[in-house]
């Protein structure tokens, strides 16, 4: 799930809006120089509201505040500003997130710390188990979390790291769940620690022309380490970006996940494309491919069209699927702060009887 650090500033920092609360914190972009009108400023200080859309949230604001640290004009060459950022967000289904990043960037980009700390109360809707999968039923889920991750670059752009995550949390059903694969508990609380490899050659993180973005984690909970639940998660995730012509960007990705163990519900695979709530396919194995046309006519204004696939295994209702999960739509583009190329985005998706709208800002990956 992700949440808050779409907040925070919108850009590859993101917690994404899909709600599930394992956020992959990568870098909060260095906005306290763009002349963007949304952008509150004083100093390296900055605030900015962000609104947003989605089928598993609702509409909501996020409003986020970040500190930038001075760099020297010798560290403005080789490496990021280090950040500290705080959001907060609420939306129309009465969920709501709030926390705060920290990123530091040591010794010519060498080094490299992302850490997050958060609470998420969140009011989602799950399908409902049964042979026919039934209607949609309620499920509360609150606690707090902790994430960190250090990184150091090892061979030109390879990143290599370790990192650990914290979450205790409390849910609620509004019906009975229970299963062998998945964590249902009303109380939970897991700790784990894991590494990460990491490639990353965008030219502009938040909204890239050119370059490549590999991401690989393992991550190990265990009750030796004070987890309820013992289970083990392994994700990859693989986008590129290609300037084809003046003006129009050919995006792609592929990503998979793996989960084996007693999973937390919060904690399963997902199919993250656009088109449904990102709870309707939960599952402890799942694949996803998308591509992506971005054309940018004007100076500001643009179009995109997408097409993208999924797959799930067995969910937690115990059906399994093994058909083809369809996404596709279209979207246009509102470049707010053109320094960092972030845009305001606004999809309509669809995928089999289903489509959603989608507002954000910052692109979809």
């Amino acid at each position: 799930m992700g949440l808050l650090t779409a907040a925070v500033l919108t850009s590859p920092v993101r917690l994404q809006a899909n709600a599930m609360p394992d956020p992959p914190i990568e870098q909060v972009p260095d906005v306290h120089e763009d002349e963007s009108k949304i952008v509150v400023r004083k100093g390296n200080f900055v605030i900015v509201p962000i609104p947003l859309s989605n089928p598993t949230l609702g509409s909501g604001l996020v409003v986020a505040g970040a500190y930038f640290y001075a760099q020297t004009p010798e560290q403005k060459k080789v490496q990021p500003a280090s950040v500290t950022a705080a959001a907060g967000m609420y939306t129309s289904n009465e969920s709501y997130a709030y926390g705060i990043v920290q990123q530091n960037y040591w010794a010519e980009d060498k080094w490299r710390f992302s850490g997050f700390l958060g609470h998420v109360d969140l009011k989602l809707d799950l399908l409902a188990p049964g042979p026919m999968g039934g209607g949609d039923v309620d499920w509360l889920i609150s606690g707090n979390f902790l994430q960190a991750k250090i990184l150091r670059r090892m061979v030109n752009d390879w990143y290599f790291g370790i990192q650990g995550r914290y979450f205790d949390n409390q849910q609620k059903f509004q019906t009975n769940f229970s299963g062998a694969d998945f964590g249902f508990d009303v109380d939970l609380q897991t700790l784990g620690i894991g590494l990460n490899i990491e490639y990353d050659t965008r030219d502009v993180p938040a909204n890239p022309y050119n370059g490549r973005r590999f991401e690989m984690g393992a991550l190990f909970n265990d009750d030796s380490l004070g987890s309820d639940d013992t289970y083990q998660g392994y994700d990859a995730r693989f986008r590129a970006y290609h300037e084809v012509a003046e003006k129009v960007v050919l995006a792609w990705e592929v990503r998979g996940c793996y989960k084996s163990g007693q999973v937390p519900l919060w904690d399963s695979c997902k199919v993250n494309l656009r088109g449904f709530p990102i709870t309707e396919y939960m599952s402890k194995t799942s694949a996803s491919a998308q591509v992506e046309g971005r054309w940018r006519p004007f100076k500001r204004f643009g179009f995109v069209a997408f097409l993208g696939g999924g797959l799930s295994d067995r969910n937690y209702t115990d059906l399994r699927d093994d058909n083809l999960i369809p996404s596709y739509g279209i979207g246009a583009r509102w470049m707010v702060m053109q320094a960092q190329r972030i845009n305001m985005r606004l999809d309509y998706a669809r995928s089999d009887n289903q489509d959603a709208w989608y507002l954000a800002v910052s692109e979809a990956f």
